[in-house]
């Protein structure tokens, strides 16, 4: 089955040159609970974001049910088998779509992997969705953007180490891909507002942030390894 070429433009219309805000907490923390991510999705909405980033069934059909901007609905698994996490399998793309992800997000690198990308693809468009491939180089990008893919995310750059500036946004791979056509959603180290804009300076259709709107933790620590290094100065 083909994709739905009409929630593909209608996304592509309501996403361009904007945040999507992925909410989600750190694994087993105190925020990691149904409620609260349904909560950091109603505030992110609340300040301006497009479009949200949500991991598991559970809480893709919670966030779905209490609000109507599109959602990325992804799932994660720790296998034995494969270092590919983000959406390995037919039955993760099945369920977030019943669950009310109108994108569904998985891993497109080119690792070993349980399900192979272009049937993860092809499963995404039977079940009426639009798919984005989180990647991390510029050539499984164009490759699967050529398959089917509507968007094509920055988000694995940082996790393979490919970019040569590991600390900062890999703007090289978002602006490659731009430059031929590839709607880029920028993601993964975009932590400030200044790296977002930058961003989108390099033709990202839209920015997602995660760790620095809806994990606390992290936030917290980021200031607190400012303070005690000026402390121990």
């Amino acid at each position: 089955m083909s994709k739905n070429l009409q929630l593909e433009a209608e996304l592509l219309t309501s996403l361009k040159g904007s945040l999507i805000a992925s909410c989600q907490p750190v694994d087993n923390g105190p925020m990691d609970k149904v409620e609260h991510i349904v909560a950091m999705a109603l505030a992110a909405v609340a300040g301006g974001a497009k479009g949200l980033r949500i991991e598991g069934v559970e809480n893709v059909r919670a966030v779905a049910s209490i609000t109507k901007v599109p959602i990325v609905g992804i799932v994660k698994r720790d296998l034995n088998d494969s270092p590919i996490r983000i959406t390995p399998y037919v039955e993760d793309v099945i369920a977030l779509a019943k669950a009310g992800a109108k994108i569904i997000a998985f891993d497109g690198t080119d690792r070993a992997r349980p399900v192979d990308c272009l049937t993860l693809l092809a499963t995404i468009h039977e079940q009426g969705c639009i798919a984005m491939a989180d990647c991390a180089d510029y050539k499984m990008g164009r490759l699967l953007f050529n398959a089917g893919c509507t968007f094509i995310g920055s988000t694995m750059s940082g996790y393979l180490d490919l970019s040569n500036t590991p600390n900062e946004p890999d703007y090289k791979l978002v602006s490659d891909l731009a430059e031929v056509g590839v709607p880029v959603i920028a993601e993964g180290r975009y932590n400030t507002p200044e790296r977002a804009a930058i961003g989108m300076q390099m033709g990202a259709h839209c920015v997602t942030v995660g760790s620095a709107i809806t994990r606390i933790e992290h936030i917290t620590n980021w200031f607190v390894d400012s303070i005690e290094s000026q402390a121990r100065a």
